[in-house]
């Protein structure tokens, strides 16, 4: 499965060099990434459908508990033929739909990462390994939201949910290290063990909050929603793969996979029906003022996230079923209206339902896509949308009391409200009368026709033949969220009884809907006058008031200038080492400890003063950077004196370095020191002063604390022993602390680079401006 996982990742990487070869016909072979993983998962249906698991361990990083752990069963199946099915389609769809296109070879790489993305999601065991997937999710759809990056509105657009997301990730971070810290164990499958544990424990409540966080960010639940409609702008093979059947179902699959270790308590039932119920009727309520074709999609989707989070907070054996299906029912109807939109748009110019219509007469194989997705998304008979509603509503009237009345209430409107969106956007591009504008419209290349007719047409077999995926996929998946046998299997008929009356009433509620309900500019108008209210602007208000205080901020604390920070620096740890000092006991000035002091040190140290105040007095940079090296040598000095001849020579080496360097640069500057006013010049002086006497306190406790010579004795006894070396400092520096050693090589490194690269830099006038 490793292989599986990292091929999209591996192709990714190959796009780099050779994709500029599959920009033209050549395109459609990288179809075959996603087909032979589709067949590969296929092959795992048996071994699923008879009870068991697939299990692969790689060892990564096992001293942090991070393994190539990767677990496949019924509910990362189900996931994967999705994130690989729809994926096949999309890849087939996108050659001839971005024909022409000058980075199509970058787009399928971002499409190629972003599928290996998921399907790490979906089949990781250890929840860090999760987390990094998750992230890389958020990545590569933030370059697939911006793809055309031209656009202004794509790259606001592609921040906004990279912004909102990420923050979600950084949260569920946080709750997914805690749930391994608490249970002893980062694997998801060994959690299961520990799920009572987890559920008794104070932090529970945090670890839920955390998760949620992470799961409704990214499945874009109520307030967090806003991000989706903004992601339209993203090609459309984007909106269809993404934010149809993977990407937006990432936090669904999360509360799913958790529900058997979080799950089966009132503090994870209530919030997941109250957001989940929320957010499918605001959403579903939304789609329906829509004109755009694609912000109609975008809402309805919404609201079957909020619906499926609804499905899984009711927690029962029925509605843990019930999503299962329709995670697959809402794939295939929203992800073939979504490539149907994309055709509309590519060959029409416009996605707005206040001008489509009579399409049907020029696109007779997409409209026949366009109503059969639409009649499974409203839940006709002998649709897979039926079964999928029927099972909704069995869930619901499982309840009991004022619960019953309140969820199938909720679920009745929803899906009322759903079936007239999918209407309008299934349905009434392709009705009606043929404008004189739209005369001229062909099919475009089979490709993109066949892609939704496929999904649609399946729609259709599953709605007629159920048992197709019914013990092969659909109760396998159910049954790792429940943690118990589901013998429920999917019918066609029902009988007549009260889910067939719901069903009746959501069909005429819905129909009814659609033919009073009439898109227009002025409808859509009315319910923007409340954006003010809406999630969008309080959030994004909050968003610009924290970008205000930031500006400040840095420009406060970070304004550009290095003597700046370094005063800020400095008087931080006069702070904090005179806190420590004075709360730390009594401090202690005896100086018996120290050797006697010699004329030699007399003289130097009076050198070394006499240096200082050069320094800080020189009205020459040239004088001043003299006396400092100065200063330097004095130091040398100081450790001949303290039998240190090694630091000596170290200490003579930097600063000979450090004069000759500065000596280069200063050469092509003024001569002249810009003295700071005497306000300042006073200010550094007592902040200095300030800090040298703290330093000498520190220094004077430190030499009235007992000696420990172990770390040195270690040293000494085992510096030829294990490293072969006499001089045991440079075998501390290069062997005992070679890993510090070589990362502040690298650093030196990166900064002589850094350096060159600006000596050498040649600006033209206009970039100086």
């Amino acid at each position: 499965m490793l292989i599986a996982v990292l091929a999209g990742l591996i192709v990714s990487i190959l796009y780099i060099p050779f994709g500029k070869y599959l920009r033209g016909r050549l395109a459609i072979l990288v179809a075959l990434l996603p087909i032979t993983l589709f067949a590969y998962f296929i092959s795992f249906i048996p071994a699923i459908q008879d009870g068991r698991h697939v299990h692969s361990h790689h060892p990564w990083v096992p001293s942090l508990g991070i393994n190539f752990d990767f677990h496949l069963d019924g509910l990362s199946l189900l996931f994967s033929l999705l994130i690989t099915g729809v994926g096949s389609l999309v890849f087939l769809y996108a050659a001839p739909y971005l024909k022409g296109h000058r980075y199509l070879d970058r787009f399928y790489g971002y499409l190629s990462l972003f599928m290996a993305a998921m399907l790490g999601v979906v089949l990781a065991d250890n929840v860090l390994l999760l987390f990094i997937f998750w992230e890389l999710t958020s990545i590569s759809s933030f370059f697939l939201i911006g793809f055309n990056n031209g656009n202004g509105a794509s790259r606001k657009s592609s921040l906004i949910a990279l912004g909102v997301t990420g923050g979600g990730g950084f949260l569920l971070m946080a709750g997914l290290i805690l749930m391994g810290h608490l249970s002893g164990s980062y694997s998801i499958q060994e959690m299961l063990g520990s799920n009572e544990f987890l559920k008794s424990h104070t932090l529970y409540g945090l670890i839920l909050i955390l998760v949620f966080a992470g799961a409704f960010t990214k499945s874009a639940q109520f307030p967090f929603h806003f991000w989706l409609p903004g992601a339209m702008k993203a090609p459309t093979p984007v909106s269809a793969y993404l934010h149809s059947a993977t990407m937006v179902k990432a936090g669904i699959y999360l509360l799913a996979r958790l529900q058997p270790v979080l799950g089966g308590t009132d503090y994870w039932m209530y919030p997941l029906v109250v957001i989940g119920g929320i957010t499918m009727l605001y959403s579903a309520f939304h789609s329906i003022f829509r004109t755009d074709l694609k912000s109609i999609l975008a809402y309805s989707t919404i609201a079957a996230l909020g619906m499926l989070v609804f499905l899984i907070g009711i927690g029962t054996a029925e509605s843990l079923l019930a999503a299962s299906v329709f995670i697959l029912v809402h794939a295939l109807y929203k992800a073939s209206l979504f490539l149907t939109a994309g055709v509309i748009d590519h060959e029409t110019g416009t996605r707005d339902v206040t001008q489509l219509s009579g399409l049907r007469k020029v696109l007779m194989p997409l409209s026949v896509a366009g109503i059969l997705a639409a009649l499974s998304s409203a839940g006709l008979p002998l649709t897979f949308g039926f079964i999928g509603k029927d099972l909704i509503y069995e869930a619901t009237l499982q309840t009991t009391g004022f619960w019953m009345i309140a969820l199938t209430t909720l679920a009745l409107l929803t899906n009322g409200l759903l079936l007239c969106a999918g209407f309008m956007a299934g349905i009434k591009p392709f009705t009606g009368n043929l404008p004189d504008s739209f005369a001229q419209v062909h099919l475009p290349n089979g490709l993109m026709w066949g892609a939704p007719l496929l999904l649609a047409i399946l729609g259709i077999i599953l709605g007629c033949a159920p048992w197709l995926v019914d013990d092969a996929l659909l109760n396998p998946a159910a049954y790792v969220m429940h943690q118990s046998a589901i013998d429920s299997p999917l019918k066609i008929w029902h009988g007549f009884n009260l889910v067939l009356l719901l069903s009746g009433v959501t069909l005429a509620l819905g129909t009814l809907l659609y033919i009073v309900r009439k898109p227009s500019a002025a409808s859509l108008a009315s319910i923007e006058r409340y954006n003010n209210l809406a999630p969008k602007h309080i959030i994004g208000s909050l968003a610009r008031y924290a970008r205000k205080i930031s500006i400040r901020y840095t420009r406060t604390l970070h304004n550009g200038y290095l003597r700046v920070y370094l005063l800020r620096i400095i008087i931080f740890a006069i702070l904090l080492l005179a806190f420590r000092l004075f709360t730390g006991g009594p401090i202690k000035l005896t100086f018996d400890t120290l050797s006697p002091i010699s004329i030699y040190e007399v003289v130097v140290v009076g050198i070394l003063i006499a240096a200082i105040y050069i320094t800080v007095t020189a009205p020459s940079r040239l004088t001043a950077v003299v006396a400092t090296s100065v200063i330097g040598y004095c130091i040398c000095l100081l450790f001949v004196f303290y039998s240190a001849p090694d630091l000596a020579m170290t200490q003579f080496t930097i600063d000979t370095l450090t004069v000759v360097l500065f000596v280069l640069v200063l050469f092509r500057l003024p001569p002249f020191l810009n003295f700071a006013n005497r306000g300042v010049r006073i200010r550094d002086g007592i902040v200095a002063s300030a800090f040298g006497l703290v330093i000498a306190l520190v220094a004077i406790q430190v030499l009235n604390q007992p000696v420990d010579g172990t770390v040195s004795k270690f040293y000494g006894d085992n510096a030829y022993l294990l490293a072969k070396g006499k001089n045991v400092v440079n075998v501390i520096l290069v062997d005992f602390r070679g890993l510090d050693t070589m990362f502040e090589i690298v650093v030196l490194s990166i900064a002589a680079v850094g350096v060159v690269s600006l000596l050498k830099l040649r600006l033209k006038a206009s970039e100086k401006e």
